[in-house]
């Protein structure tokens, strides 16, 4: 494809890794993110903007990369005749407003997990005094972005709930305006998004296991994310359940871009527990790993709404999480002091070292790529390969060859696929159809 002009607009730099990408496939772009505190994220692996509304004419395509308001701009734009990969305030509001997102699944017919909708915290604590169980306590609207206020009960009389409720209502009472109690069900956590190119799903779906704890074995507290496993599939029965019975409302709201539902699934059915209506992180860039045509010309054709299908890799594919100090907590002193401009040292540069390695909080400083940001997420490395096996394999004998002080991750992303594709085929819910 020839030379197109690409413009990023983002809140917290999230897809900084992708916009780079754009620019080693031979395209231009400009990037402009909203928060001061990660205006560096970026810097030498990409131009930016100060003023991303004078560059809209410049633009081929412009790409929103979160919800949060994101869906309004992106929304007044595309009903002006510009190329836009973005939601709108609907798509917007089924991710950032909890109880909305499941009363529009509940809508399309699809059976969701018990929840109530809280906005103080003593209220909550008196409803699971009276109605003892498992609970997932889940922030709403902004503090939802605070991974590790999402808190997954595992007593069976709720005692740990009651907990952590009354050490939030001392701690985040201010951030926290609005939350959900989500009964807890068993089963296997397996998420299914699709793109979207204004008028219909494109084909294959991806099929992806998100893994959110800190610490391996499934430990610790809840992270945005540690690392995801994943594979392209044909329209199966977790899809067609799910996400596609949304296919005439999102048309309806010119929707473009990625979109996906995680779910709990079991013997007895489907059950979506939350919406993502923008791009997945660090899930975009292990999708771009699985795919056989360059993103940019991707994107394009999307935006452009002709793309009709992804030309991808058969097989599996990882993303693996580096992250230092503080994450997943925010502590600027420590952040300072362990993290902040530490150095992303490769211990054998030759020329394939950087090979499925993507960044996230990284700048580049005479040739040196440094810790930046705020968050303590470094770096994404993937691996593909025919089996969940050899993506593993790849991703970490490709973490092996690099070293940054204080620096942790999981060493078991994927291994849920071995016990859990035996539930997932034997409920049925994988079967292409």
């Amino acid at each position: 494809m020839e030379k197109k002009k690409f413009l990023f607009v983002t809140i917290d730099a999230l897809i900084t890794d992708i916009a780079w990408q754009c620019i080693k496939e031979g395209h231009e772009v400009k990037f402009y993110t909203e928060e001061e505190e990660e205006k560096e994220v970026g810097d030498g692996f990409i131009p930016k903007v100060d003023d991303w509304e004078k560059e809209v004419e410049w633009a081929d395509v412009i790409i929103f990369d979160d919800v949060l308001g994101q869906g309004e701009k992106a929304q007044k734009l595309r009903e002006k005749g510009k190329k836009v990969i973005g939601g709108s305030p609907y798509t917007d509001r089924l991710e950032d407003d909890r109880a909305f997102g499941q009363e529009e699944l509940k809508k399309a017919g699809i059976t969701i997990a018990p929840y109530r909708d809280f906005t103080n915290f003593e209220d909550a604590i008196e409803f699971v005094k009276q109605n003892p169980g498992k609970y997932v306590i889940k922030p709403s609207g902004q503090a939802a972005n605070i991974k590790g206020l999402l808190f997954i009960g595992e007593e069976d009389d709720g005692r740990d709930v009651i907990q952590v409720l009354s050490d939030y209502s001392k701690a985040w009472s201010e951030k926290i305006l609005q939350f959900q109690l989500q009964k807890r069900l068993s089963g296997v956590e397996v998420a299914v998004g699709a793109f979207f190119n204004g008028k219909e799903f494109i084909y294959p779906i991806n099929v992806n296991f998100e893994h959110k704890k800190l610490f391996p074995g499934n430990l610790g507290p809840s992270t945005g994310e540690m690392g995801t496993a994943m594979f392209w599939s044909g329209p199966n029965r977790l899809f067609n359940a799910t996400l596609k019975k949304f296919e005439t409302k999102l048309a309806e709201e010119g929707y473009v871009g990625y979109i996906d539902l995680n779910c709990i699934v079991n013997s007895h059915g489907i059950y979506p527990l939350e919406w993502t209506t923008r791009f997945g992180y660090p899930t975009i860039s292990i999708q771009q790993e699985g795919m056989l045509e360059p993103i940019s010309d991707f994107f394009y054709n999307l935006a452009n709404g002709v793309a009709d299908k992804i030309k991808v890799k058969s097989g599996f594919q990882i993303g693996v999480r580096i992250v230092v100090p503080p994450f997943p907590y925010t502590d600027d002193e420590t952040f300072e002091v362990k993290s902040k401009d530490s150095v992303i040292y490769f211990k054998k540069s030759n020329n394939g070292h950087t090979e499925g390695v993507h960044i996230e909080d990284v700048k580049l400083v005479n040739d040196e790529w440094l810790v930046t940001g705020t968050s303590g997420v470094v770096l994404i490395v993937c691996g593909t390969g025919s089996t969940m096996k050899q993506a593993q394999n790849q991703a970490y004998t490709r973490i092996k060859n690099i070293n940054i002080p204080h620096m942790y991750y999981r060493t078991d992303i994927g291994d849920r696929w071995y016990e859990d594709s035996d539930k997932l085929h034997s409920w049925g819910y994988l079967r292409e159809v």
